[in-house]
């Protein structure tokens, strides 16, 4: 068993890694910068420790600073929660080098996965399908509009690195190709410190769903059903369910067939601990891989209360060298859950992030009801990080009930101070077509390029 964890994140992820920890009885060290020092997991933890200034740059990715607060406070591990650190292999070997372990898979597992287009090779020789596109990175606009000319428009271009949507263009024809494969370069760039994009056939009115994967470190790789994230706005999830009601509804043969892929998968890369297999089918119910994130999942709340695992805890053991208690056949997914990410962004401004103080603060509650945020009344949300300051995850016996809950749930949150995306999401649990199970990836752009200030008044 482990004595004390550092968690190296912020936030409701940290929060949540928190909790588990003490629920297993491990002492915990939180790190913050300088302007969450008045966060809510600072005060959570056992022990805390400042890293620097408020950028991510200046603190929360900075290894050197987290490995030398890993060292004074003495801890045997070091979990990364999601984004920052969390998929850099070169932090999980620096973690490995220092007798500290890295609570999420190998650096030999990530550098399989290294990034999207090496994982695209992988899920081909592991008999997975993937969208037809370019073999690597592409390294010039000629190259590109030759990648499109193959393959047949549109395109999507896409970041090899990172995640979260950014460094993604589409391109119906070649000035918007070229265009965006310039545009794509500079944000990658920026928010991954590496520009290599990648080209690939965009599956229009597609369904993005992921499977989540445990694997321990003695070769046992299970599947826990699968999520539906295809509520997005330019690529960012917002909504998410499961299971999916493409699956439930057209496809329930899907189930089994992705599952497998996921596995499989896994079982190339020598994967280990906690991932999720990102996938998307489209109108026919063909699936095309799309990459493997290396790390627990913004998500995975939803999964752990239709499977009733707790995933943090499953990550933790498995890190301490336990086995997987459970098989596939012991997977039972019981009832629907759906999860809405409450954010500080104003929709009627192209959701331009809201930072600021929250006057007041009131979570719903209520059977079936959960939410996962460090926010309180009097809490500054800071301008540095992410704009998501909270999840409200809602659970019934079947999808109908499910929605309903979170309807209700919607309407009893209050946050005064800063514009939320609660109204916006109240609106889609409202549409019609979301509430028959019928949409896809362009869902949410059709719903904001038609009806978004209607619907919100």
């Amino acid at each position: 068993m482990f004595e004390k964890i550092l968690v190296a994140n912020r936030g409701e992820i940290a929060i949540r890694i928190l909790r588990a920890c003490k629920e297993m009885n491990v002492r915990t060290v939180a790190v913050y910068s300088e302007v969450d020092a008045n966060s809510m997991h600072v005060q959570m933890a056992d022990e805390a420790i400042c890293i620097g200034k408020g950028p991510s740059s200046e603190s929360y990715l900075r290894i050197d600073r987290i490995i030398s607060a890993a060292e004074i406070a003495d801890v045997d591990a070091i979990h990364p929660g999601y984004g920052f650190l969390s998929e850099n292999a070169h932090f999980a070997d620096v973690c490995e080098s220092c007798n500290i372990r890295f609570i999420g898979p190998s650096s030999r597992a990530m550098n399989a996965l290294e990034n999207k287009a090496v994982s695209r090779t992988l899920a081909k020789k592991a008999g997975v399908p993937t969208p037809p596109g370019s073999e690597g990175a592409v390294e010039n606009e000629a190259d590109a509009l030759a990648v499109a000319k193959k393959i047949g428009y549109p395109v999507m271009i896409k970041a090899i690195a990172g995640g979260g949507g950014r460094g993604m263009r589409p391109a119906h024809n070649d000035v918007s190709l070229v265009k965006g494969y310039h545009t794509a370069r500079s944000e990658a760039e920026s928010a991954f410190g590496n520009s290599e994009v990648y080209i690939e056939k965009l599956i229009e009115n597609s369904h993005h769903i992921e499977f989540q994967i445990l694997a321990d470190s003695r070769g046992a790789i299970i599947h826990l059903g699968e999520r539906d994230c295809s509520v997005q706005r330019r690529n960012q999830k917002l909504v998410e369910e499961t299971p999916s009601p493409l699956i439930e509804g057209k496809f329930k043969d899907l189930r089994k067939k992705m599952g497998k892929a996921a596995v499989r998968i896994a079982e190339a890369a020598h994967y280990t601990n906690a991932g999720t297999v990102e996938f998307l089918v489209d109108e026919n119910g063909q699936y095309y891989f799309l990459e493997v994130n290396k790390r627990i999942q913004v998500e995975h709340a939803i999964t752990e209360e239709v499977t009733g695992i707790d995933l943090v805890k499953t990550q933790i053991a498995i890190a301490m060298g336990e086995p997987l208690r459970l098989s596939q056949g012991d997977v039972h997914l019981r009832g629907h859950a759906i999860e809405c990410r409450i954010n500080a962004e104003d929709p009627f401004d192209d959701f331009r992030p809201c930072p600021g103080r929250v006057e007041m603060y009131y979570a719903p509650g209520g059977r079936g009801t959960r939410v996962d945020s460090h926010v309180y009344a009097g809490y500054t949300i800071p301008s540095h990080y992410d704009s998501m300051i909270a999840k409200l995850i809602t659970v019934g016996k079947d999808r109908r009930e499910a929605m309903d809950k979170m309807s209700r749930a919607l309407g009893e949150y209050m946050i005064t101070g800063v514009k939320t995306t609660i109204a916006f999401e109240q609106a889609i649990l409202q549409d019609p077509n979301f509430r028959r199970g019928v949409y896809s990836t362009s869902f949410l752009e059709q719903l904001l390029g038609g009806a978004r200030r209607e619907l919100l008044e």
